[in-house]
């Protein structure tokens, strides 16, 4: 990939990473609940899920779902389903005594939370759909496309995780000031709302007409 290429892909995936949507929210999520070591590991299964996304695209089966109404809409779906139950949960979450600096947050599990942020990704049609459209561009068809579609994924998958640490670690401080219980239920039902309006944005999505 040439470099004045690679700049300015480079540039487009911190617009892409930068605009909140599912992955963002899931990250101040995970922030707010759990701190940002913890937290993070979110971030991780978002880029699993990312990964999967581009060695879809690059094994030329993105082009096929993309063009299937019945596994776009599949797809959205289940990311609807997801994002309400990650909703649900939110506005369920407990407030934590923060009387205390030693205060306990509670423990979220590694691996259960990089499967939510895995799945976040993964079951968001558009985002495919999306990488279809825009990943072409930037790709030489005379040109090894191995690499090409490597150097790709890597830069991705750097821009975001900074990206979701920089989201994360907001939440994360975020959760110093709520000293209330009161304060704690309030930010909990804001971002159950938040996933609440992803999940409803992305049942309207339609796919684009051939």
């Amino acid at each position: 990939m040439a470099l004045e290429t690679w700049l300015a892909f480079f540039a487009a995936c911190w617009v892409i990473s930068l605009s909140p949507g599912a992955g963002a929210i899931a990250s101040m999520s995970c922030g707010l609940q759990y701190g940002f070591w913890r937290g993070y590991w979110n971030a991780l299964g978002l880029q699993l899920g990312l990964i999967l996304q581009i060695a879809i695209i690059a094994a030329g089966v993105g082009a096929v779902l993309a063009a299937s109404a019945t596994a776009f809409t599949f797809i959205k779906w289940f990311g609807v389903v997801y994002l309400v139950y990650l909703a649900i949960r939110q506005w369920r979450a407990l407030p934590m005594d923060m009387s205390d600096d030693a205060a306990v947050r509670p423990i979220g599990k590694p691996l259960a939370l990089v499967f939510r942020g895995f799945l976040v990704n993964v079951s968001n049609p558009k985002a495919l759909v999306f990488m279809l459209a825009v990943l072409p561009q930037f790709i030489d068809p005379h040109a090894p496309l191995l690499g090409q579609y490597l150097t790709i994924c890597a830069t991705m998958v750097c821009v975001d995780l900074l990206v979701m640490a920089g989201y994360t670690g907001l939440a994360a401080r975020v959760l110093r000031l709520l000293r209330t219980p009161k304060q704690q239920r309030r930010m909990n039902r804001t971002f159950a709302g938040l996933f609440i309006g992803a999940a409803a944005f992305l049942a309207t999505l339609r796919r684009a007409p051939l």
